[in-house]
């Protein structure tokens, strides 16, 4: 081979690396396919629809399916379970074309919409139920999006894969699939003043996602405190004596129960 010829195709190999990088990212990036943060394996229909009831689908219900597959977990919630509004996102574009023909088909296009984009970056905190079948990971991924997004009282129902130490408030197992389901906890860590029975003392609150303990004291008085959280609903046993409250932000404010203190409330401190 000529000297000339030789050196002329190393150089050409030598520089190739800056060829490429000096094409636009557009025409570089444009036949890579988008990276995908779960493989896409279809939910089997006797798991959505276990799934949807153990959500308590409402009629004034928002949905937001997140790994949307071919959105045959948004399409039942509208079609099967009268959701008013329902939306999926995939990143996957094929399963989002998919999605679409599978709502035309099912007569669902005017309540049920599928987004192609990443799930992290996605605004979810107008769901009132999110559902998942995603990896342990991405899970664990969401957890803190969950909790610091989505109102109290949210239903978080997810196929196949838990949240590791936020154990779930309801499980089933169906044709061999686990099924989890949470209900988001409103926030109540820290100190509170209370008044009840015509008494006033602090109640000192640690929480662990659902569970609550802590300590309640007056002057000279000092008492455990147990109990846990359902959405907004707070209960817990001071003295032997049931506390039923409502969660409002700063604010807690008694509900009636039989055997439930009847009239208390407390507020942050």
């Amino acid at each position: 081979m000529p000297l000339a010829a030789a050196f002329s195709r190393v150089t050409v190999f030598s520089l190739l690396p800056l060829i490429l990088l000096s094409l636009p990212l557009s025409l570089r990036s444009q036949d890579a396919p988008p990276r995908l943060d779960v493989p896409y394996v279809p939910t089997p229909e006797a798991v959505v629809q276990r799934m949807l009831e153990m959500a308590e689908i409402r009629p004034d219900d928002y949905l937001i399916d997140l790994g949307s597959g071919d959105g045959r977990i948004a399409i039942s919630a509208v079609r099967d379970h009268a959701a008013r509004k329902a939306l999926g996102v995939d990143l996957n574009p094929q399963r989002i074309r998919e999605a679409r023909q599978n709502a035309e088909r099912a007569e669902v296009t005017d309540k049920v919409e599928f987004e192609q984009g990443d799930l992290f970056e996605k605004d979810i905190s107008k769901a009132d139920v999110l559902t998942l079948y995603l990896l342990p990971q991405v899970n664990l991924r969401l957890r803190p999006v969950i909790l610091d997004t989505l109102e109290p009282g949210t239903r978080v129902v997810s196929h196949a894969f838990s949240m590791q130490d936020w154990e779930a408030d309801q499980s089933d197992v169906v044709e061999g699939n686990y099924i989890y389901l949470w209900i988001v906890p409103a926030k109540v860590e820290g100190r509170w003043q209370v008044d009840a029975g015509g008494r006033t003392y602090s109640l000192d609150l640690h929480q662990h996602f659902q569970q609550v303990e802590g300590t309640a004291s007056a002057p000279g008085v000092q008492s455990e405190v147990k109990g846990s959280l359902h959405g907004d609903e707070l209960r817990f046993t001071l003295d032997d004596q049931l506390y039923v409250g409502k969660v409002e932000g700063n604010r807690i404010r008694a509900v009636p129960v039989n055997g439930a203190m009847p009239k208390w409330a407390a507020r942050r401190s």
